[in-house]
């Protein structure tokens, strides 16, 4: 798929689709503060719209490859300059020495830039009559890079940024079309700069449940992953499992790149550092292991309350019930 050609005299801006009207943004609080709320979630306009968010992208990516061709819009170039600057502010908050091994805290004055400058970041990416979204939207991004107070990080920021991407869908700063590139291009590029943080200052997995957890920070890309590898002609989940597969299919396949950075980051035989997705590689095929990752995502993530409590509601991802 090439670029799409822009009519000549028409700005991106004019064939977007009109705002909705009904939004009147606001800075997204937290709604969720004891366990018997967490009816209000699952029945809220948000959790079908995250839901589904996750759900058109599964389809969307279902059998391509990380390398194949697609689209690339202006706003996801855009997206990829802002993950670069937050890239960049890494280099430039080298970790402090301290008598602790984990949580480094320099993280905590790379994270007080990114504070103080998400709204700009935000208003960059957004087309000029949208900058009335930007103080909503980037909360999302804040929330999406692990917390300051505990240097964690967890699958709840990690839904804080998809999140915030499900929010640049809904004012219709990214399109149907940027379906592969908001995958393959910015959340790839988001878990790189996620994973050098996790590196450089020896961050905490939030709420980890060690060795019964599917990945110590991650679970979106495993989902998004084993799509990707439906119907593969000759990988089968038995095979993920092995470092050969691995090292060469990696620059393809998220699931298997995911696969590449657990080896990378832990010692020992892969079936009791990682024993979930050890069990997960004895499931015959991909599309079983996706069906199944989706039902877990939901019962160990967006059902859990020590996630779901930290999670922020505005006018884009609302609170309100779903309309019948």
């Amino acid at each position: 798929m090439a670029e799409s050609e822009q009519q000549p005299g028409a700005s991106p801006e004019d064939d977007r689709p009109p705002i909705p009207v009904n939004f009147n943004f606001m800075v997204p609080k937290k709604e969720i503060s004891m366990v018997p709320d967490m009816g209000k979630w699952k029945r809220s306009q948000a959790y079908a719209d995250y839901m589904g968010f996750i759900l058109t992208l599964n389809e969307g990516v279902k059998g391509k490859k990380l390398t194949c061709e697609y689209p690339v819009s202006e706003t996801v170039e855009k997206l990829l300059s802002l993950l670069g600057t937050l890239d960049r502010w890494i280099d430039e908050t080298p970790p402090v020495d301290q008598p602790s091994r984990f949580g480094n805290k320099a993280y905590r004055s790379w994270y007080a830039k990114l504070d103080q400058e998400a709204e700009n970041l935000v208003s960059a990416v957004l087309p000029s009559d949208l900058s009335a979204a930007a103080p909503e939207i980037a909360v999302y991004l804040k929330e999406a890079v692990g917390n300051s107070t505990r240097i964690d990080y967890g699958t709840g920021h990690e839904a804080a940024f998809a999140a915030f991407l499900c929010c640049l869908c809904k004012v219709g700063a990214l399109r149907v079309e940027d379906q592969l590139a908001i995958i393959f291009k910015v959340f790839d590029r988001y878990l790189q700069v996620m994973r050098k943080l996790q590196k450089t200052y020896r961050m905490e997995p939030a709420g980890s449940q060690g060795v019964w957890g599917l990945d110590d920070f991650q679970f979106l890309p495993f989902i998004w992953g084993s799509s990707q590898l439906i119907d593969h002609p000759t990988l089968e989940p038995r095979h993920f499992v092995e470092e050969k597969v691995v090292n060469e299919y990696h620059q393809d396949y998220m699931f298997l790149e995911c696969i590449k950075f657990i080896n990378e980051m832990k010692t020992g035989p892969f079936a009791e550092h990682s024993n979930q997705l050890w069990n997960i590689s004895a499931v015959p095929s991909w599309s079983k292991v996706n069906q199944g990752l989706i039902r877990m995502y939901k019962a160990e993530c967006l059902e859990k309350f020590p996630v779901i409590q930290h999670f922020k509601f505005g006018s884009l991802l609302s609170i309100q019930p779903v309309k019948p």
